[in-house]
C-alpha cells in the first residue's frame, strides 16, 4: 500500500509540476478520441445502412402460365433446399393476382385499362447473405425447371450495394487504424516531453537502486490519468453534439432497422482506448529512459 500511495503522489505531482505537457497531453486524447467516436458514429449507421440494403436483394423466380401444380411445387423444393436461402421466411409465392396488386400500387398509370392480368406468379427468394443473390438465381436456371419462365436479382442494383457495402467497411477499419495510431503518436510524444524534462530525476533513481518498474508506475499512471482525462472530454462533447446535431438530421430516424453502434458502448469503447492509449504511449515512451 505504501508503493500504492507514493506512485500516485507521484503521478499527482508530476501533473501538478507539467500542467502544460499534462494539458497537451489531454488535449490529444481528446481530439483523437472525439474523431474516432464521430467515425465510429457514422462509420457504424453506415455499415448497419448497407446491411440493411442487402437484407433488401432477392431472387425473383417468375413461374410460366403452362407450369403444373407439381411442377411449381418441384421448383419450391428446389428453393428451400438451397442452404443459401434464409430459413424460415425466405421464400415467398406471389399470385398472379397478387402481383398485379402490387403493381397497381408501384405504377397505377401502366394497370388502369388491362383487360387480363398479364403478370405471371413468381417466388421471392431472400438470400441469408446478400453475396449469395447472384448464385442462386444461377442455381434456379442451371436447373432448368419447366416451371421457371424466367429468374431475375437486379444484376446491377445488386452488385452496386455490395460493391458500396464492402468499401464502407474497408474504409471504415482503415480510418478508426490510422486515427487510433495517431492518438498513440500524439500522445507518446507529449508524454516524452514531460519524461525529458525529468530524465535526470529518472537517472538518480535508478542509480539508488529503484526497479524500472517503479520508475515507471508514476508516468504511466501520469499517462493513463491524462488519457482518461481526454476521453471523457470526448466522450461529453459527443453527447453534447448528439443531442444537438442528431435530431436535425431527419433521414437518420427514417429506417428503425438502421442503427450506429449505441452510444453507451461508444462511451465505453473511447474511454478504455483512451486508457490504455495513456499507459501504452508513456510506458513506450519510458523505455529509452530506464536504460542508465
Amino acid at each position: 500500500m505504501t508503493k500504492v500511495r507514493l506512485i500516485f503522489s507521484e503521478a499527482l505531482r508530476s501533473i501538478g509540476a507539467n500542467l502544460a505537457t499534462t494539458f497537451a497531453s489531454a488535449v490529444s486524447v481528446l481530439v483523437g478520441m472525439f474523431l474516432i467516436g464521430v467515425f465510429i458514429g457514422i462509420g457504424t449507421w453506415l455499415v448497419s445502412w448497407s446491411d440493411d440494403k442487402k437484407r433488401e436483394l432477392a431472387v425473383h423466380v417468375f413461374i410460366s402460365d403452362q407450369a403444373t401444380q407439381k411442377q411449381v411445387n418441384e421448383l419450391r423444393v428446389l428453393l428451400e433446399s438451397d442452404p443459401r436461402v434464409k430459413k424460415p421466411g425466405g421464400i415467398e409465392f406471389i399470385t398472379k393476382a397478387e402481383a398485379l396488386e402490387i403493381m397497381k400500387k408501384r405504377a397505377p398509370e401502366l394497370t388502369e385499362n388491362l383487360a387480363t392480368n398479364p403478370l405471371p406468379a413468381s417466388f421471392d427468394v431472400v438470400p441469408t447473405r446478400g453475396e449469395d443473390t447472384a448464385a442462386i438465381a444461377q442455381a434456379v436456371r442451371q436447373a432448368k425447371l419447366p416451371a421457371v419462365d424466367d429468374v431475375t436479382h437486379g444484376e446491377e442494383v445488386s452488385e452496386r450495394i455490395l460493391a458500396i457495402a464492402r468499401a464502407i467497411q474497408v474504409v471504415f477499419l482503415i480510418v478508426v487504424i490510422v486515427l487510433l495510431g495517431a492518438s498513440t503518436i500524439l500522445i507518446a510524444n507529449t508524454i516524452r516531453l514531460s519524461i525529458f524534462a525529468r530524465r535526470r530525476e529518472i537517472e538518480v533513481m535508478k542509480l539508488v537502486g529503484a526497479t524500472n518498474w517503479f520508475v515507471r508506475g508514476p508516468f504511466m499512471l501520469e499517462g493513463v490519468l491524462t488519457g482518461l482525462a481526454g476521453s471523457v472530454a470526448a466522450v461529453i462533447l459527443l453527447f453534447l453534439g448528439r443531442e444537438v446535431a442528431v435530431p436535425n438530421v431527419d433521414y437518420i430516424h427514417n429506417d428503425p432497422d438502421v442503427q450506429a453502434l449505441a452510444f453507451s458502448y461508444t462511451a465505453a469503447l473511447l474511454i478504455f482506448v483512451g486508457l490504455a492509449i495513456g499507459a501504452l504511449g508513456s510506458g513506450l515512451t519510458l523505455r529509452r529512459f530506464l536504460k542508465v
